[in-house]
């Protein structure tokens, strides 16, 4: 589970990157290509701290 949460902002920025690569849509004022490379910046740190929290190897320094 937590690889897999691991894996998916590598896959959807850099899948992102390929499928949409275009000007056009602007959104926040930013390209959509911009837009969609700042969101899955925001997005991975907010998977990196679910991983964080469900790791069961973060458990045991809590516990001390």
């Amino acid at each position: 589970m937590i690889r897999v949460l691991a894996i998916i902002p590598f896959v959807f920025l850099l899948g992102g990157v390929f499928l949409f690569n275009q000007i056009t849509p602007y959104v926040l004022g930013m390209p959509f290509l911009l837009f969609w490379c700042v969101l899955w910046t925001v997005l991975t740190s907010v998977i990196m701290a679910i991983i964080y929290k469900i790791d069961p190897k973060n458990k045991e320094s809590e516990a001390e």
